[in-house]
């Protein structure tokens, strides 16, 4: 990456090889009363706590004084954040670059709304990460993730809806009522960054079939698109979705994720999230 040029991104951003190097701010994870810094996180071990509470569990974005540190002044800095529409992350960024460019005039900062979160961030903080190596102007970069962002579609099923009920994103009926009824919800974004609901498919081998018909409903130029997979403590779960999507469907290519802690708190395990 080249040194002028820096690439940030809130930890909604997943891992796989072309994200290890990036640059993170983390989010705060409170489960129990215990503060859980998103970095290096051992997933077994959060799942862990996930499943021993019975509390609400949270999640707390970083202060602007953490992208801040991140920051150069010499450099074309670029951050990436979940959608506005699911966190105060990217007004923290936003909060923090013109607080940093008032300090150091002249110096510059963008951040990105992706709209999207868990594989959906990750695949547009590779997008960046691809346009910033191309060494293009700044505008440029801004000009084609932002037609990327506007293109890319997120969707997601949960095993099991339980986590989300401790977040407090559904009721404990609902929740206990879809698991007993082996009710599987399709959830995905509206383009705008919120999580509505698609379809609820009885059957967790149903729901993947239908996930994957509802990729072929989209209008997708597939041999110049790339599909990515986030999942939480799933890898072969993932890598079978990936091998019957391929068969399928022509894409440039698949990349699977490992979730983050943040993606792992709203996901829960056995979580699948996709973004195309």
């Amino acid at each position: 990456m080249k040194n002028n040029l820096i690439l940030i991104v809130d930890s909604c951003t997943d891992f796989e090889k072309e994200t290890q190097d990036i640059q993170r701010v983390p989010f705060r994870l409170l489960i129990d009363g215990e503060e859980i810094i998103d970095e290096c996180l051992d997933i077994n071990k959060l799942i862990n706590k996930m499943k021993n509470t019975k509390q609400q569990i949270k999640t707390a974005c970083a202060p602007p004084n953490d992208f801040i540190k991140k920051l150069k002044k010499e450099a074309n800095n670029f951050i990436v954040t979940i959608s506005s529409q699911l966190s105060g992350s990217y007004n923290s960024a936003k909060v923090a670059a013109e607080t940093f460019m008032k300090k150091f005039p002249g110096s510059f900062v963008h951040v990105f709304d992706t709209k999207t979160a868990s594989s959906g961030e990750s695949l547009i903080a590779v997008k960046v990460k691809q346009l910033i190596e191309k060494n293009i102007s700044p505008a440029e970069i801004i000009e084609q993730t932002n037609k990327y962002i506007s293109n890319l579609r997120t969707l997601f099923i949960l095993d099991s809806l339980d986590n989300l009920a401790k977040n407090g994103r559904i009721s404990n009926i609902k929740a206990v009522l879809a698991n007993f009824v082996h009710i599987v919800p399709i959830m995905g974004e509206d383009g705008q960054g919120k999580i509505v609901l698609k379809e609820s498919v009885r059957g967790k081998k149903r729901a993947f079939s239908r996930l994957i018909d509802i990729i072929g409903e989209y209008n997708i130029d597939f041999e110049n698109t790339i599909l990515g997979i986030t999942h939480v403590n799933c890898l072969e779960k993932a890598e079978e979705l990936r091998d019957k999507i391929k068969k399928r469907y022509p894409f440039k290519d698949v990349k699977i994720f490992q979730s983050s802690g943040l993606s792992t708190i709203y996901a829960d395990d056995g979580g699948i999230v996709i973004a195309f």
